[in-house]
């Protein structure tokens, strides 16, 4: 089965069919990549949230590259079909162009990826444009960018007034001219991602950005529901596994107290 590629996702934007949304969604380890995979999910985005998701953090600032390639070496392993894209972490493409360039070629030798997702617009469009002329695709993010979480002063929507909508809009207009082939809008009014969407023609993947995107993406763990503390508005969950799996261990703990597990079938 051939792996979807970044030119099969932007034949998805030209067509405009509702049935051609692009769906992504995170991973972060070889089983979950397997299950989405399974599942039919287009994109899987092995996110610089590791630093929240697996790593435990309160934000993505502390991950390196040489994490983002390790996962996304893991990721690879369990797909078959989806497209992977690697994120490059906080201050491994700000320096300099060169440096971006370096990281790209990592994520993609080292971390299998098939493309790099890099956050900022008009500031990120050199090393977009020298990535892209180097042969791998890029795709963009803007809006809450959470690698400027600190500048931000946390995470919170961007764009509601004129003047910052007007600087996503020019940052997106700015990763589609560098030749990024897609963008995640993240946490923007829907007004605004419908604007950008509109008149870009590259997909844009929404996160906390309306229905008018191109496709979405969420995280995996959120979506199934594994840490039911997490409640963002923009996140639907598709299933409670915190407290399935909390159920599962705590049988198991049980049957092995009472000594109903393990039985003779299940010995030797």
């Amino acid at each position: 089965m051939s792996r979807i590629s970044a030119p099969d996702l932007l034949r998805r934007k030209i067509a405009g069919r509702t049935e051609d949304k692009i769906t992504m969604v995170t991973a972060y380890d070889a089983q979950m990549a397997r299950l989405v995979d399974m599942a039919g999910v287009d994109m899987v985005l092995v996110g610089d949230s590791l630093g929240m998701v697996i790593q435990g953090g309160n934000d993505t600032l502390s991950v390196t590259a040489s994490e983002m390639a390790y996962h996304g070496r893991c990721v690879a392993a369990g797909l078959e079909r989806a497209h992977l894209t690697v994120d490059m972490p906080f201050m491994s493409y700000q320096v300099s162009v060169a440096q971006a360039m370096r990281t790209a070629g990592l994520l993609v030798r080292k971390g299998k990826a098939q493309s790099v997702k890099l956050e900022g617009g008009v500031r990120s469009a050199p090393a977009i444009r020298a990535i892209v002329d180097a042969g791998i695709p890029v795709v963009g993010h803007v809006g809450l960018t959470p690698q400027s979480v600190n500048a931000f002063g946390g995470f919170r929507v961007q764009g509601r007034d004129q003047e910052n909508a007007a600087r996503i809009l020019a940052d997106a207009h700015a990763v589609a001219e560098a030749g990024a082939f897609a963008i995640v809008l993240e946490m923007v009014p829907q007004a605004l991602a419908a604007q950008i969407t509109a008149e870009l023609g590259i997909p844009t993947i929404g996160i906390g950005a309306g229905v008018g995107c191109d496709g979405q993406v969420l995280v995996c763990t959120d979506m199934l529901g594994m840490d039911q503390r997490f409640a963002p508005r923009f996140l639907q969950r598709y299933a409670n596994l915190e407290v399935t799996i909390c159920e599962a261990v705590q049988g198991y703990i049980a049957d092995v107290k009472s000594g109903a597990f393990p039985t003779p079938a299940h010995s030797y």
